[in-house]
């Protein structure tokens, strides 16, 4: 992963105190849960679009040309927090029902087998709206 020195941005930036959830308060969603699934974004970060008028502020060369990010890049002081802030605006209407996201892992739960197929193709939809893309060699279904 690439990741550009942006700390006199981040000097200047000012901070997003989005929080992050405890994972104590995650884990005691799962009560009665006997079904899981995994899904875990392809570079998750880089499916976050920046705005517009503030690409050229990701502004930074190589030996051979100039680049500005187009998405979210590593090393901006809120890009966890945005990240964060818009899986949980995607999920809002799951949250605490039966998915758990922390960054860019969805945790899929469920009582039953049956209520877990139909959790599951909710997410898969939900993902697919928002053309969000889950990198399949790191996700675990059915557990």
């Amino acid at each position: 992963r690439m990741c550009v020195d942006y700390r006199e941005l981040n000097k200047v930036t000012v901070k997003n105190k989005y929080p992050l959830p405890r994972i104590k308060d995650l884990f005691d969603q799962l009560q009665g849960a006997t079904m899981f699934s995994k899904i875990d974004l392809r570079s998750g970060y880089h499916q976050l679009r920046i705005r517009d008028n503030d690409i050229s502020k990701t502004a930074f060369c190589s030996r051979y040309e100039h680049y500005e990010f187009i998405v979210m890049s590593f090393g901006l002081t809120n890009a966890l927090a945005a990240f964060m802030e818009f899986m949980n605006r995607v999920f809002k209407d799951f949250l605490d029902i039966f998915v758990i996201v922390f960054i860019d892992d969805i945790l899929v739960y469920s009582k039953t087998e049956a209520e877990h197929e139909k959790h599951l193709h909710q997410v898969l939809e939900t993902l697919r709206a928002n053309k969000l893309y889950a990198k399949f060699s790191k996700c675990v279904f059915w557990l």
